[in-house]
């Protein structure tokens, strides 16, 4: 039954990320072609700067998972019913302040990209792009959070999957007939406003919640040291946007939002492989099968690591094609920038290296024992961000973000080999030295491919479609050479997977 679980996570969670990368890359080009890269680079800002209200969330989501691993497998109801009411009255708390922090974003924007836009326009466009954020905290995190405590996180996923469709469809038809940006974002707003009411109508028919229980505090008591490891997402997901509206122009955050659509892109496709995993792990260590932790985990570092490599070795070779494809005609802003995308497309490499580690961490609840690094990867992203945006421009805050994020996946490694795996260190460093190998293989590899002009999408695709086949060939051949017990178990998976279905 957990095998089929995280089946359809990653399943749908795929199916979601691809949606979800399509989505980014109709819309953007949509905006700056209509609207130009500085109101792109504003909606980006915006969005960006209004995500700083989730640091209230102090991590608590993976707390709450966390503590629902064990009531879930027992099927305590009243135990499940006291942890949602806990988790939902906190969230609650986080919408009402999310309010204030929107009209004091909306207030203090203007005077942050002045010049650029009139206070009136800059300020609606704050109010709009927080409504679904608020609507998120109120009515649905809580409920998501428990699907995915439970192994359902593909119920998520098909929501997700329709409002993304419905949003994308939306908007391309509403810049076509020719409405503004506010109205297009309006409706974007009112779209997302749909999930989570869904989302709470299905848990709260399915669950049988019980809605007059105490709630149980303790569930989230470990919330400040889940502030850690939320704090460093975070910043990683924000801290580039923020330093450049801060210290260069709006222009160049719209660069760095193309480029990062890509690799986001690419690391959502390598985290849906994750989907229902780290509730999977949950659930063996709230059972106490350490074997099948250990077991399970290894193939899932294997693959993790695998997909890590030929996506991004792939994305690395592919990226500055794609880019200039993209946004051919568009001069308002220098968008070829060879060297900070090699940074970028590196520290999202490692930042998707770490996830199985990531994922076994949060599962074990180690929240308190691994918040220094958390705090510490956090310190120097900020720190290396400011001091290099002023002297290499965008390509110092990738750089410093990859610093960060190095310094966390060494540390993840270190302690999940020490203190929840007890195995040795060396297993992380050669699946990093056999990453490198084949990464140098496949860049060298290159060589080989007759020259071609790249010229539209379907020459880039073609372009791609002979790469990743290197790419993949080269990590296939060394996993053969070095992982000969993780490709039979993998392919014992898929041989017993086919007989149930032909039987």
């Amino acid at each position: 039954m957990r095998s089929k679980k995280a089946l359809l996570n990653i399943t749908y969670s795929l199916l979601l990320q691809l949606v979800t990368v399509v989505s980014s890359f109709i819309i953007p080009i949509y905006i700056i072609g209509t609207f130009g890269s500085n109101v792109n680079g504003v909606v980006v800002s915006i969005t960006q700067f209004l995500s700083y209200i989730t640091l209230l969330e102090s991590g608590v989501g993976g707390v709450v998972r966390a503590a629902l691993y064990k009531p879930l497998a027992k099927k305590d109801v009243i135990q499940i019913s006291r942890i949602v009411k806990a988790t939902e009255k906190f969230f609650k708390v986080i919408a009402y302040l999310f309010i204030g922090y929107i009209l004091i974003i909306a207030i203090l924007f203007p005077s942050i990209v002045s010049g650029e836009f009139d206070g009136i326009y800059l300020t609606t466009l704050v109010m709009i792009i927080g409504t679904s954020t608020f609507i998120q905290y109120y009515f649905g995190i809580t409920y998501s959070v428990l699907l995915q405590a439970d192994q359902k996180r593909y119920i998520t996923s098909v929501l997700q999957i329709l409002t993304l469709i419905a949003n994308t469809i939306l908007t391309v038809v509403l810049i076509n007939i020719g409405f503004g940006i506010h109205i297009v974002l309006l409706g974007s707003a009112i779209i997302f406003v749909c999930r989570p009411i869904l989302l709470q109508v299905y848990v709260k028919r399915k669950y049988n919640l019980i809605s007059n229980c105490e709630e149980d505090k303790t569930a989230i008591k470990q919330r400040w040291d889940g502030l850690g490891h939320h704090v460093a997402f975070f910043l990683h997901r924000n801290t580039d946007v923020v330093v450049l509206t801060l210290f260069t122009n709006i222009r160049e955050v719209s660069v760095y939002s193309v480029y990062y659509m890509v690799v986001a892109g690419i690391q959502k496709l390598v985290n849906s492989l994750s989907a229902g995993v780290e509730a999977a792990f949950g659930n063996m260590i709230a059972k106490e099968e350490k074997s099948a932790l250990d077991r399970n985990f290894r193939l899932y570092e294997f693959v993790s690591y695998t997909a890590t490599t030929i996506l991004f070795t792939s994305a690395g070779l592919l990226i500055l094609p794609f880019v200039q494809i993209y946004t051919d005609g568009i001069t308002d802003a220098d968008y070829y920038r060879p060297l900070f995308a090699y940074v970028l497309v590196a520290a999202e490499a490692i930042y998707c290296i770490r996830l199985p580690y990531h994922a076994v961490v949060l599962a074990a609840g180690h929240f308190k024992q691994t918040k220094n690094g958390a705090y510490t990867e956090a310190i120097i992203n900020i720190v290396l961000s400011i001091i290099l945006v002023n002297y290499l421009g965008i390509l110092g805050v990738a750089i410093a973000t990859l610093v960060a994020i190095s310094f966390r996946t060494i540390q993840y490694a270190i302690y999940l080999s020490k203190n929840i795996l007890q195995r040795n260190l060396f297993i992380f460093v050669k699946r990093v030295i056999v990453s490198i190998i084949a990464v140098v293989m496949s860049v060298l590899s290159t060589n080989l491919v007759p020259t071609m002009e790249i010229n539209t999408y379907l020459d880039w695709v073609v372009y791609a479609i002979i790469i990743t086949i290197f790419s993949l060939t080269i990590n296939i051949l060394l996993s053969i050479v070095f992982y000969k017990d993780d490709i039979r178990r993998i392919l014992g998976i898929v041989k017993r997977l086919t007989v149930k279905k032909k039987s």
